[in-house]
C-alpha cells in the first residue's frame, strides 16, 4: 500500500533525488514587482522564478516578496496522489514560524480523500529536504506512514542550519529576523552568522569581515558534525565560488563523517533567496538516523 512523501520547493532537493525517491514537490511563489512566479529549481528553467532572477531583482531594488501555496493547491496535489494510488501521504514542510505552508497543508489535509500527515520540520532549506528524504527512506524500507513522520521530525530536530549573510537588510525587509534584529540592534553593517532555533532565525555570532565569517562558519560546521555520520549541504545565493570552496574543504575535513557520501553544493532556491540576499552562504549538517 503506497505512501507518498510531499514536500515544498524550499527543501532544495536535487531533481535526481526527488525522482529516485518518488517525492512530490509543491512550489512556493515569488512575486517580483507585480508578476507572480512559481519557484523552480531545475537548472536552465525558463517557466518560473530562479535564484538568478531573484538575485538580480534584489540588486536592482525591485520589490520581491514570497507567498505560500494555497490550501487548494496542496489539496490538488494530495488528490492527484490519491488518484494515482496513494493510500496515505506524509507532507513535510518548512517551519511554520517562517511560512504559512504548513498551515496550508493542515487545512488541505482535512479535505483530502486519503489520510494526510502534515509535518512541520521547524527548519528551512535542505534541513527540510533531509527530513523529507528520511521519511521516504523509511517508507522504502517497509515502514509505516507514522514511522516516516517520526523519522522526518527526528532528522529535522537533529539537523543544524547555519548561515552567513552579507547584510541583514534583506531579512529585515521581509520581517524574518525576529530576535536577531533586537540582538543586533539594527547594526546592519556587521557580517552576521545566524542559525535556525526552534523554527526561527536567531543570532549566533557577529564578525567584522566576510573572510572571518566564512572561516568561523567552517569551524562551527565541524563542531556540529563532531564524530557523527552526517550529510552536509552547502547552499548559496549568487556566491558560487565561496560555496564551492567551502564545500571542498568540508568534504576533506569531514571525510570520515561522510562515509563516501558527497557534500552537496547548490544554489538556494528563489523563495529563501528573496529573504537573505546575494552573497549568502549556508551549511546544513544533518546527522544520519
Amino acid at each position: 500500500m503506497p505512501v507518498v512523501v510531499v514536500t515544498d520547493s524550499t527543501a532544495c532537493l536535487p531533481a535526481r533525488v526527488v525522482a529516485e525517491h518518488g517525492i512530490v514537490v509543491v512550489p512556493l511563489q515569488v512575486v517580483i514587482g507585480a508578476q507572480v512566479y512559481d519557484e523552480v529549481l531545475e537548472e536552465g528553467a525558463t517557466n518560473g522564478a530562479t535564484p538568478a532572477m531573484v538575485a538580480e531583482a534584489l540588486r536592482e531594488f525591485r520589490p520581491v516578496s514570497t507567498s505560500r501555496p494555497t490550501p487548494s493547491a496542496l489539496l490538488e496535489v494530495y488528490e492527484r496522489a490519491a488518484a494515482e494510488g496513494a493510500t496515505e501521504i506524509v507532507s513535510v514542510h518548512l517551519s511554520g514560524e517562517m511560512s504559512g505552508t504548513f498551515e496550508s497543508a493542515q487545512l488541505a489535509a482535512k479535505d483530502a480523500a486519503v489520510p494526510v500527515h502534515p509535518v512541520d520540520s521547524r527548519q528551512v532549506g535542505v534541513a527540510t529536504g533531509y527530513a523529507a528524504l528520511s521519511a521516504a527512506e523509511v517508507l522504502a524500507a517497509g515502514g509505516s506512514a507514522l514511522d516516516a513522520v517520526e523519522a522526518a521530525r527526528e532528522r529535522a530536530a537533529r539537523a543544524t542550519s547555519l548561515f552567513y549573510v552579507d547584510t541583514l537588510e534583506y531579512l529585515r525587509r521581509g520581517g524574518r529576523i525576529g530576535a536577531a534584529a533586537a540582538i543586533f540592534g539594527g547594526a546592519l553593517s556587521v557580517k552576521p552568522l545566524l542559525q535556525i532555533v526552534d523554527g526561527k532565525v536567531a543570532n549566533l555570532e557577529k564578525v567584522r569581515t566576510s573572510s572571518k565569517a566564512l572561516n568561523r562558519l567552517e569551524a562551527l560546521v565541524l563542531a556540529a558534525a563532531g564524530d557523527d555520520p552526517v550529510d552536509v549541504c552547502v547552499a548559496h545565493l549568487a556566491s558560487p565560488d565561496r560555496a564551492e570552496q567551502l564545500a571542498e574543504r568540508l568534504a576533506d575535513e569531514l571525510a570520515e563523517n561522510l562515509g563516501g557520501r558527497d557534500v552537496w553544493c547548490t544554489e538556494l532556491g528563489a523563495v529563501l533567496g528573496a529573504h537573505v540576499g546575494p552573497g549568502m552562504v549556508a551549511v546544513c549538517v544533518a546527522p544520519l538516523l
